[in-house]
Order: structure tokens, then C-alpha cells, then sequence
């Protein structure tokens, strides 16, 4: 007895050296930290690394603030802390001065400005003789700078949970799991010409923002009158300001190559084929992102019209008798896409319905489908589809199938299918019996490949 309660401290004490470990490698801090730089974003660097302009253009911004609204979620009672920091137009006036595309004039403080100004004069003109008591000290100031553009625009949207989910499984007292929250936020910018008031430019940009958890834990009975339990978890929000912050980055990154492209903002010669070369690199995100969906994903994989498909399948008979036997069966088919959803599916194969000790039978069969394809222009899809078959082993037997699966397209042509599929026979003679009123039945499941022809294109020849 003794040597089993010393088996079980020594497990306990394992199993607590083991999530001491853990807690190391997740990097849970264990003492304050001291103040550092501000992170910088992958667009910081893009804008610092920008060819120089023909000239720096004075530009001011009286108010880049939240729009939105939005206070942070809270889970008991009300939160009035705004979801989006305030000091937007800091981070947007630090975004322009790192382009060095832009001087930056004060704008949102005007008054403060004016007031120092205006005491300065008034000091000046109290005092208008140097100490050496000759010089005569003016009480005119240099004039401001005026902005020939102005940047408005604001934080205009914030979206919670925009796409929510997670996973976990727990097995005798052992479990884990993992949750995923992913936020929104979209910012727009214009430039405004001072002289006529025109809007030269908009332009918008979004960012996700994810916030991950993820948990684990253990509970058993060691004994009758002793428990274990054990829990460890960890989650891990990005921020908010460093999502804000890499959003206006982007527009304003944005702003200056399609500013450039139109002709409003000028470059120096030496560095027109540096840029170009970044407008070639944003054509192509522009383009990328004309498939770009919700939850930062795209549909971009086409699949063409026709294909073949391969299967291999597990056959179990549903009928009259007991101890049915799932044997290994095989199908080949071929698929044409009436739309971008819906194919036709002609397929032949064959099976073995087997009662084990009892009734064995082999059939050659063919299918024909109209299958819906739910998500063609995305690398995993799941289908459905419904069609009338026939079987043969002697003697012809008629039958209606339905089924589904998922599909995933490994490349541009080739795709991995999970399928089941259920048969709905019209008699009751596929085991050589007939009991009751039931029609005999089959279950199939299978993998297999779906390979997508590509078809030849077209050429335009002039007569």
C-alpha cells in the first residue's frame, strides 16, 4: 500500500514539473517588464524604405479620430472604455513623417499653437531692447506654414467576432481544447486639395485582429477519497493599437503609390524604376484581393469543367440478415460542371454485399448523380449529390443513392474525396431473402481522387 501512495506522489509531482516546463516554454511572465520602443509593423519599414520624392509635400490633419463608436465587450456589466484608441491622429502623423514623403504640419492643436505664438509677442514687445540696451528685439514672427493638402478620414468601422470557433476533446477525465475570436477594423483616408476643395484620393484599408485561448486539463480519481486535478491554458490577444496602427501605415502606403500612379504626387527620376516596381508588386495584391472574402480568405482556385474520378470504397450491406461484413469495392466516374456548383456524374464499379457465414455476392453497378459543390472556388469544399443506379450479378437490380463528402484540391488539378454514400434499393432480393417490408440497403465509404481536365484554350486568329 505504501510503495502504490509512493508511486502516485511521485506521478503528482511529475506531472507539476512537467507544467512548471510548460509554463517556461509558453513564456508566462513570472516578473514586470521594463519600458521599451514601440513595435514596429511590417509596414513601418515598407514606408521608411520608400524612394524619395521630387519634393516634400506640407500636409495637415485636424481630426483623424474613431468613428466608430464602440465600446470593449465586457462579460459582466458595462464597459465604457472605447474598443479603438484615441490618439489616432498621432499615430497617423507618425505614419506620414516615417514615408518621408510628407512635412507634417500642426493642426489638431491649433489653438494651443496660436496662444504661444501670440504670447511670444506679447513678451517680445514688453521687451523690445536686448539687454546690451542698442538692439531692438522685433515682436514679428515667421509666418506658418500652410498645407496645400489636408487628410481626412477616420477609424469608420469596428466588427466583433467576426469569425468565432474552436476545438476540444476530453477522454476519462483528460481534455484540452482550443477557442479563436477574430475582430475587424477598416480604416479610410482621402486627400483634399486647400485650394479648391476637391478629394484628390480615398483609399481603405482593414485589419483582423485575433485573439486565440487555449486549455487543458486533467481530473481523475487516484483513490477512493482522493482526487487529482490539474488545469493549464494560456490566450493571446494582438492589440488593438498595433492593429490600428499597421492599418493606417497600410493607407497611407496606399495613398502615396496610387498618388504617384495618377500623377498628384511626383517622384524623383533616379527612382522612377524603383517604383514601378513596388506599383507592379501593388497590382498584384490589388488584384489577389479581388477574391478576398471575409476572415481574410480567398477564393481563388478554379476548377475546370470536366474530371475523372477514382474511389475506393468499404461496402456494408443493410438487409434481412445479421453479421454484415464491410468488404473493400472501387469506382471510376466522370464529372461535368454545369455551372461553377452543379456537375453531372456518370460513374461504374464494383462491390461485394456480404453476411458473414451466410451470403456473399458480388455486383458491378453504375451511378448516375447531380452533385452541388458548395464552395468551388475554395481549397476545401463539402458536396452533396443524389442520383438513380442500377446493379448487376445475373440479374438487374434498380436503386437510388444520396451522399456527400468533402473534397480538398491539393493543386490546380488534382483533389483528395472523403465520400459516404447510402443506397435505397427498390426490392428486397439483394441478399437472396425477402423478409418484412423494408427494402434492402447499403452504406459506402470511401477516399479517392477527383482529377480536373484542363481544357485547351481558345486562340483568336484573324482571317
Amino acid at each position: 500500500m505504501k510503495k502504490f501512495l509512493t508511486a502516485k506522489i511521485i506521478l503528482l509531482l511529475t506531472i507539476l514539473a512537467v507544467m512548471g516546463s510548460c509554463g517556461t516554454m509558453m513564456n508566462l511572465p513570472a516578473e514586470g517588464d521594463t519600458s521599451t520602443l514601440g513595435e514596429m509593423t511590417p509596414y513601418t519599414k515598407q514606408l521608411k524604405e520608400l524612394p524619395a520624392p521630387d519634393e516634400k509635400i506640407v500636409i495637415g490633419v485636424y481630426k483623424f479620430k474613431d468613428q466608430t463608436g464602440q465600446y470593449k465587450l465586457a462579460e459582466n456589466g458595462s464597459n465604457w472604455s472605447t474598443a479603438i484608441p484615441q490618439g489616432t491622429t498621432s499615430i497617423l502623423l507618425k505614419a506620414l513623417e516615417d514615408s518621408k514623403w510628407f512635412r507634417p504640419i500642426e493642426r489638431e492643436n491649433i489653438g494651443n499653437l496660436l496662444n504661444e505664438r501670440q504670447i511670444i509677442r506679447s513678451t517680445r514687445k514688453e521687451y523690445e531692447v536686448a539687454k546690451d540696451g542698442k538692439t531692438v528685439i522685433s515682436d514679428q514672427l515667421p509666418p506658418l506654414l500652410y498645407a496645400g493638402i489636408l487628410l481626412e478620414g477616420g477609424i469608420i468601422s469596428y466588427d466583433t467576432n467576426v469569425m468565432t470557433g474552436g476545438i476540444g476533446a476530453r477522454y476519462f477525465g483528460i481534455g484540452g481544447g482550443t477557442q479563436y475570436r477574430q475582430d475587424r477594423v477598416t480604416v479610410y483616408l482621402r486627400v483634399v486639395s486647400s485650394m479648391t476643395g476637391e478629394i484628390l484620393k480615398t483609399v481603405y484599408t482593414s485589419k483582423n485582429i485575433l485573439s486565440t485561448t487555449v486549455n487543458g486539463s486533467f481530473f481523475r480519481y487516484i483513490d477512493t477519497d482522493r482526487i487529482l486535478e490539474a488545469e493549464m491554458g494560456f490566450s493571446q490577444n494582438e492589440p488593438v493599437s498595433l492593429a490600428v496602427t499597421q492599418a493606417i501605415e497600410k493607407a497611407v502606403y496606399t495613398l502615396i503609390l496610387e498618388s504617384v500612379q495618377d500623377g498628384t504626387f511626383r517622384i524623383e527620376k533616379v527612382h522612377e524604376k524603383e517604383m514601378m516596381d513596388l506599383l507592379s508588386k501593388y497590382h498584384a495584391e490589388q488584384e489577389k484581393n479581388t477574391n478576398q472574402l471575409v476572415g481574410n480568405k480567398f477564393a481563388d482556385k478554379e476548377r475546370s469543367k470536366a474530371s475523372v474520378l477514382f474511389m475506393a470504397n468499404g461496402d456494408l450491406i443493410k438487409g434481412d440478415y445479421t453479421n454484415a461484413k464491410m468488404n473493400i469495392g472501387g469506382k471510376a466516374g466522370f464529372k461535368y460542371f454545369l455551372t461553377h456548383h452543379l456537375n453531372a456524374e456518370i460513374s461504374a464499379g464494383f462491390e461485394t454485399l456480404q453476411n458473414k457465414d451466410i451470403v456473399r455476392n458480388n455486383f458491378m453497378y453504375t451511378d448516375l448523380n447531380l452533385e452541388y459543390l458548395l464552395l468551388p472556388k475554395f481549397t476545401l469544399s463539402p458536396y452533396g449529390y443524389i442520383g438513380l443506379g442500377s446493379m448487376f450479378n445475373g440479374k438487374n437490380f434498380l436503386k437510388y443513392q444520396f451522399g456527400g463528402g468533402l473534397e480538398y484540391l491539393v493543386g490546380s488539378n488534382l483533389a483528395l474525396r472523403l465520400n459516404a454514400q447510402y443506397d435505397m434499393g427498390f426490392d428486397d432480393t439483394w441478399d437472396e431473402f425477402t423478409n418484412g417490408k423494408r427494402k434492402d440497403q447499403a452504406f459506402h465509404i470511401g477516399v479517392g481522387i477527383n482529377y480536373y481536365l484542363r481544357q485547351a484554350k481558345r486562340l483568336n486568329t484573324k482571317k
